[in-house]
């Protein structure tokens, strides 16, 4: 369980792929802080610490998740947002994130708020999903790229964040462009209701 509130982004030094799956080596500051199956959330996805070794973790993606995610369009020396799993001792700061990313969206558009930056992102529009809670919903919660963050101005497929100049800075936000393609988590809320409906 996460919060959405990235810790910093970590950077990819080595990609080796294994049959269907694909290992990720990464260097961050807390390497020393990690151990062996101890989960890290990756841009949003909860990935398996595997290896530990010269100041770098591995991690492992599976043939689901990457086809899920914006995993597999990783390179070396991307940063990749990382936050270990939530302490159950302290403050929530963002808002229960599973790590279990639902799909990926594109950036469409990107405007000047006056200092901070409004993100516009689009999804596939497929009813049957927002049925299952799959969509997001004005001053809801929407995590992006493993970021907690607000929704304004949402419409059946799209929505937008406003990214603050700290959150820039200190996510990989500062990398996404138009065309940019990020991992979405909708509000599990959201889905529990959604599912009660249903039943």
């Amino acid at each position: 369980m996460f919060s959405g509130i990235i810790e910093e982004f970590a950077t990819i030094v080595a990609i080796k792929k294994d049959r269907e799956n694909i290992d990720f080596t990464l260097r961050c500051s807390f390497v020393d802080e990690l151990r062996i199956d101890q989960s890290v959330a990756h841009n949003g996805v909860c990935l398996t610490v595997v290896r530990i070794e010269d100041g770098t973790y591995t991690v492992t993606a599976m043939k689901e998740t990457l086809d899920r995610t914006n995993l597999g369009f990783l390179k070396v020396g991307d940063k990749v947002n990382i936050e270990r799993s939530m302490l159950m001792n302290g403050r929530l700061d963002g808002h229960i994130v599973q790590g279990h990313v639902d799909e990926t969206a594109r950036c469409v558009a990107m405007e000047d708020a006056g200092g901070s930056t409004y993100f516009t992102f689009e999804y596939a529009e497929n009813r049957e999903m927002a049925k299952k809670g799959y969509f997001t919903v004005d001053k809801g919660s929407v995590t992006v790229n493993g970021v907690s963050l607000t929704v304004c101005n949402p419409t059946s497929n799209t929505f937008q964040v406003a990214i603050i100049p700290y959150t820039f800075e200190h996510t990989n936000f500062c990398d996404i462009k138009v065309g940019s393609i990020v991992n979405l988590e909708f509000d599990i809320l959201g889905k529990y209701i959604a599912r009660l409906q249903q039943l």
